[in-house]
């Protein structure tokens, strides 16, 4: 049995091809190609990537200035976080959310709407496997020239899992029997409708958003469709910790909102979905409110407001 794509590339000694990160004494990073005859400049000398070739990972080596690097290869967080970027990144902490929480398994067949620069594609990939299939979307060309830079960099080359189609998904989608949607775009609620008519019976939708009102909008409009249960929507954030000695606390620095996350769940053909019950806030759907609830809260899908 072959391996899977990129397997090859994670374990053993280095080879000519691999991605190497570099750490320095400060802790910082430096990610770079092997090449035969070639060196690795820094402000603190220099040494050939020769010296490297060859060697097992976790290796230490010494420039010219005679400073000392722990050479390691990259794990797909810091290559995301290192890659070129066309459009900002899905950060590790919300695409690793995004793998649980949409139940991203193996051999799944998952439709993804804003490819970015290709760091969302590669966790789902690296998830779904070779047997599973990613058709990607992205609207913009230079973007998707990047993103399927960054994703063949990563695996040695094209994956065969993945399809990307340089389009809006709304007018091109032509997927079916889908079990997973992935939208990280601007007006998720323009593809709810060719989404839902995708999604098997029981699919998950996940929706990736920056601002309250993306996110408000598009649980309004999950709810009006009436094909999905009751979205769940929710944000990470991740604080780091300084350990030295006694000198235990929190980091000055943490990674704080980079996006808010939904899910729902798509509903069999024909079934309605059952009563909200919970009061809406007074004032939720005020005067100022022009979302698909407009009509006060008072639709199918609240049913009525008690007095």
């Amino acid at each position: 049995m072959s391996e899977p794509t990129g397997a090859a590339r994670r374990r053993g000694p280095f080879k000519v091809g691999d991605q190497v990160q570099l750490t320095d004494p400060k802790g910082r990073h430096y990610t770079f190609t092997l090449e035969a005859g070639k060196n690795f400049h820094t402000h603190k000398g220099s040494f050939p990537h020769d010296e490297l070739i060859g060697a097992p990972e976790g290796s230490v080596v010494r420039t010219t200035g005679n400073v000392a690097y722990l050479a390691l290869r990259p794990l797909l967080p810091d290559y995301v976080l290192s890659m070129p970027r066309g459009a900002a990144v899905v950060y590790p902490k919300d695409a690793g959310q995004i793998l649980a929480f949409a139940d991203i398994f193996p051999g799944a067949r998952v439709v993804e709407a804003g490819v970015g620069s290709g760091s969302l594609s590669s966790f789902l990939l690296r998830a779904i496997g070779d047997q599973g299939m990613l058709h990607s979307y992205e609207r913009r060309e230079d973007f998707a020239e990047i993103a399927q830079q960054n994703v063949e960099r990563y695996f040695g080359g094209p994956h065969p899992a993945w399809q990307l189609t340089v389009g809006d998904l709304q007018d091109n989608l032509s997927d079916t029997d889908v079990d997973r949607v992935i939208l990280d775009m601007l007006a998720p609620w323009e593809c709810l409708e060719a989404v839902s008519k995708a999604l098997v019976p029981g699919g998950i939708l996940c929706c990736y958003v920056a601002t309250t009102t993306q996110l408000a909008r598009t649980v309004e409009s999950i709810r009006e469709i009436g094909c999905f249960n009751e979205p769940t929507a929710w944000e990470t954030m991740i604080r780091n910790w300084h350990i030295e000695g006694l000198a235990v606390r929190p980091d000055h620095r943490m990674i704080g909102h980079t996006g808010f996350l939904l899910t729902a769940r798509r509903l069999a053909d024909g079934v309605e979905p059952p009563m909200r019950r919970r009061r809406p806030a007074k004032g939720a759907y005020g005067e100022d409110y022009a979302g698909p609830n407009a009509d006060g809260g008072t639709g199918r899908r609240d049913g009525p407001v008690p007095q």
